[in-house]
């Protein structure tokens, strides 16, 4: 007897060995997940018009130029590094950018990247203008400055062109 009962305690020990232990395992594995993204250069491109103040062929501007500002306002992808073209218009004739009035009358212009006005801004080569790369996300605003030359007779009227703003990056 005293064995039968010996293996029984034997028996119920292990049974709780077994219990207690926790290794019912349902069984698991790991592996890792990879995550990319790609962030692309991109611009995007707006102006404010250059305005000039009136032109008076017969006073003011008989021998005096006169000036005007807009600007040409861009925003890169922090990094991008871009150039800021201007086109010659729409009534340009010989390489001479021009408003034109309602009917055919036209007054010369031209558009520069500095304001000394010595460095014309065009759509090619030294004509485009060429920042730093994008600091940051953030819009940065480029001044264009314009010039009628003086000296112009012209008759009285509301003179425009419309200049083409390119952005290549």
């Amino acid at each position: 007897m005293r064995f039968s009962r010996l293996l029984f305690v034997l028996a119920t020990m292990g049974v709780l060995a077994v219990i207690s232990d926790g290794r019912v395992e349902a069984g698991s594995a790991t592996t890792n997940l990879s995550v990319t993204a790609t962030v692309g250069p991109n611009c995007t491109i707006s102006t404010a018009t250059v305005a000039f103040p009136a032109y008076d062929p017969v006073v003011a501007n008989a021998s005096t130029n006169d000036d005007g500002t807009g600007s040409v306002i861009i925003t890169c992808t922090r990094g991008t590094t871009a150039t800021i073209g201007l086109g010659v218009g729409l009534n340009v004739s010989a390489g001479q950018m021009r408003m034109k009035d309602a009917t055919t009358d036209y007054l010369n212009y031209a558009l520069y990247q500095d304001s000394g006005r010595a460095t014309v801004w065009g759509n090619s080569g030294a004509g485009l203008l060429s920042p730093v790369a994008a600091p940051d996300k953030n819009p940065r605003t480029f001044t264009v400055y314009g010039r009628i030359p003086s000296g112009q007779d012209v008759p009285a009227g509301s003179y425009s062109d419309t200049v083409v703003a390119t952005v290549n990056f």
